[in-house]
């Protein structure tokens, strides 16, 4: 990934937490933050193909604002200044990726569904609800925008297997 222009485990901008956009008075910056996150992620993506979605923060292609864009099979989310604002108390463990160390999966335990606060380049806030595999999708890249990388999630005493040992190549997450 690092010849597709993706920062790598190690790099500080890694664990450095991303500035908020200050909106509407920064949204031209914003918009072009996007356009710069999405152009990387159709560079990775004729690289490689994604079952379960892709996403990409901003500081993953060095870029140090909060905002993050994740692609599903049938949409794309964009989030300007996303947190999480409320969680499930169910919880579940499955294995997550990133670009960022793309060889290895690691078992995350997350929050089924967490409330987000983000805001639209107009300024306006919103609160959009995310469930399942999108859930943990999402917490993933906010983590990014907090300087975390899901190794920092996983149980203590675990550690990440190679993509060749990992068995879900392909599958989709479970929704509950």
């Amino acid at each position: 990934m690092i010849e597709l222009g993706i920062v790598q485990a190690g790099d500080p901008a890694l664990r450095t937490p991303a500035r908020p956009f200050e909106l509407p008075r920064e949204a031209a910056e914003a918009h072009e933050t996007i356009a710069r996150i999405r152009a990387a992620m159709d560079h990775v993506a004729r690289a490689h193909p994604f079952a379960k979605g892709m996403g990409m923060a901003a500081p993953q292609i060095g870029i140090d604002r909060a905002a993050t864009v994740i692609r599903t099979e049938n949409r794309e989310l964009v989030l300007l200044n996303p947190r999480v604002v409320d969680r499930s108390a169910e919880q579940n463990i499955l294995y997550e990726g990133c670009l960022s160390f793309f060889d290895v999966r690691g078992e995350v335990e997350r929050p089924a569904r967490v409330d987000v606060e983000h805001r639209r380049p107009d300024g306006t806030v919103e609160i959009s609800r995310f469930r399942g595999g999108l859930a943990r999708h999402v917490q993933h890249e906010i983590d990014h925008l907090e300087g975390r990388l899901y190794t920092d999630r996983m149980p203590a005493g675990t550690n990440v297997i190679p993509l060749s040992e990992y068995q879900g190549v392909g599958r989709p997450w479970r929704t509950p």
